[in-house]
């Protein structure tokens, strides 16, 4: 390749650099399928360019800066997902964000509802396509539930937005289709919980 034509894929290193990331972060990214990347005869992976510049312009669409949040106390925030990659994605994430956040986490909408009984979160970020109980049972059954009715709640998933509405799904639950920016999810959280 010469220095005239374009640059198809960066390193991991060189990804985790232009994004202001941890090497472990893009690695996870690439895992849950949020960088476009492949591995090498030798093992190392390469990123798609395309992948990179994408997560950069969605860092620079923030049209205004995020919702303000009382950091006078510490939000507790329940992410629900089958995939542990994507959990831990999440995690390490929202540790990074201004807002005083405890991350709970739980596999499946069964394993949610006994963690939301023992100590309601201030917040719910859900999946919703999950084996045992999905989301959609999880969120009927929490806004069936007068002490759970009024839980904040996200919605993050692999299903296309009609079908979340066909399939019943609240029309004041927010709804981001995966792989979620994470501007405008953390925009979201913001705004979920401003007093």
């Amino acid at each position: 390749m010469t220095s005239a034509e374009p640059k198809e894929f960066f390193s991991t290193a060189e990804a985790a650099n232009m994004l202001g990331v941890a090497h472990r972060t893009i690695q996870l990214w690439v895992e849950a399928g949020i960088l476009q990347a492949w591995k090498t005869a030798g093992g190392h992976r390469r990123i798609a360019v395309s992948s990179v510049e994408r997560l950069l312009a969605e860092r620079a669409d923030r049209l205004a800066p995020p919702p303000v949040v009382n950091t006078s106390r510490q939000f507790s925030v329940l992410v629900v997902d089958d995939d542990p990659a994507l959990l831990r994605l999440y995690e390490l994430e929202m540790s990074g964000w201004d807002i005083p956040l405890t991350i709970l986490k739980a596999r499946d909408g069964f394993d949610a509802l006994l963690q939301i009984g023992r100590h309601p979160p201030d917040l719910l970020i859900t999946d919703l396509n999950m084996p045992g109980m999905d989301g959609f049972r999880m969120v009927a059954t929490l806004r069936g539930d007068p002490a759970y009715r009024q839980l904040r709640i996200i919605v993050i998933s692999g299903l296309d937005t009609a079908t979340v509405s066909a399939l019943g799904l609240s029309g004041d639950i927010p709804v981001f289709t995966k792989p979620v920016s994470f501007a405008r999810l953390r925009s979201a959280v913001g705004t979920a919980l401003v007093p």
